[in-house]
């Protein structure tokens, strides 16, 4: 059982796997609680229905998904392993999106970590990452940025992405700034440009 927010089956929004089909679960809790986090909503866990695991699955195949990404809230804050073990037993890719604050659950064919400048990831995340995506909402941001790039594995992707209510204050300088340092590529939450969840 977990503390979902809600279940969508949708078009990945984000990052290197932006236009992929997925089917997305979003988990309720989250303690880091980012000023400007876009799903505030899920921050208190207890305001969300416990949910069987193994309906959600289900759902996910009826829905006729080939992956999944968990993402929250804080989902690591969960013991991930039940679920993710469950979904790779009915062949479904699984995706995780965190701010790697708390230990690695559950087995991930890709793990997108989002650091947040207040609450550092565990060490043992930074070289799992499939790829670094780093929420851009000021100028020092891009200073965290190049710190958070030398700690993870050198196959790791890295990603800029404006924080949504500040796109148009931000997109220019972060269009330049991969320009002058071709390691990073834009990401954008196309999502919301195409107006779906």
């Amino acid at each position: 059982m977990l503390p979902i927010v809600e279940e969508f089956y949708s078009i990945q929004g984000e990052g290197c796997n932006t236009g992929k089909a997925a089917y997305f679960i979003r988990i309720g809790g989250c303690d880091i609680c980012c000023s400007w986090c876009d799903t505030k909503y899920s921050w208190n866990a207890d305001l969300h229905p416990l949910v069987d695991i193994g309906a959600m699955a289900d759902r996910v195949t009826t829905a006729g998904a080939d992956s999944v990404v968990v993402t929250g809230g804080e989902p690591l804050m969960w013991n991930l392993e039940p679920l993710s073990d469950l979904l790779h037993e009915k062949g479904i890719k699984t995706y995780l999106e965190t701010s790697g604050a708390y230990p690695l659950s559950g087995k991930w064919d890709w793990i997108t970590l989002s650091p947040k400048k207040g609450t550092p990831p565990v060490p043992e995340i930074w070289a799992l990452a499939d790829e670094l995506k780093v929420v851009i909402h000021d100028g020092t941001d891009f200073d965290a940025a190049e710190r958070y790039s030398t700690m993870v594995s050198p196959d790791c992707r890295l990603l800029l992405q404006p924080e949504w209510s500040r796109y148009s204050e931000m997109i220019a300088e972060i269009t330049e700034y991969v320009k002058r340092n071709t390691r990073w590529m834009v990401s954008l939450q196309a999502h919301k440009f195409m107006h779906i969840p």
